[in-house]
């Protein structure tokens, strides 16, 4: 019972995590995507790109300030990372493209920014089970982990 209440809370953190990441890149976006009026394949391209820049990014600075060397940090994010950020932005993607009006609202829109909250919140919801999956067969944050003092 205890195993299992631990690894929630690691899968939570790895979620949160990724979600931090993903959010950021995610409304970076679809807020330039906007702006520069650019069709829902650029929107949604845009995003996802910015989605995996943002969320890399946060492993990467997380174990080079643990003393990781930069290399090392970007394999062990690549290996940790991807399969959370490509579920959650397939997720969150594809409930902002069902929501209709959704990529024609603009940056003033209630519908802009509640159909983003929406879809991260959805994601998560579908990364979670991915992330305590990776979690339980020492995969995902697990390899992160271990490079954190207090951790591992």
């Amino acid at each position: 019972m205890a195993a299992a209440a631990s690894l929630n809370r690691m899968a939570i953190s790895a979620t949160n995590h990724c979600l931090t990441g993903c959010a950021a890149g995610e409304v970076s976006g679809m807020v330039l995507a906007t702006w520069w009026g650019l069709g829902n394949a650029a929107s949604v391209g845009l995003s996802v790109a910015l989605a995996f820049a943002f969320a890399y990014a946060l492993t990467i600075r997380s174990l080079t300030a643990a003393g990781v060397s930069g290399r090392r940090a970007m394999r062990i994010a690549l290996a940790a990372d991807t399969l959370s950020i490509l579920v959650m932005e397939t997720v969150d993607n594809a409930v902002i493209l069902l929501i209709p009006g959704a990529m024609a609202a603009g940056l003033s829109d209630i519908l802009f920014w509640g159909s983003l909250a929406a879809s991260l919140a959805i994601a998560w919801v579908v990364a979670f089970p991915v992330n305590r999956w990776l979690l339980a067969r020492g995969q995902g944050h697990a390899l992160v982990a271990g490079h954190h003092p207090g951790h591992g």
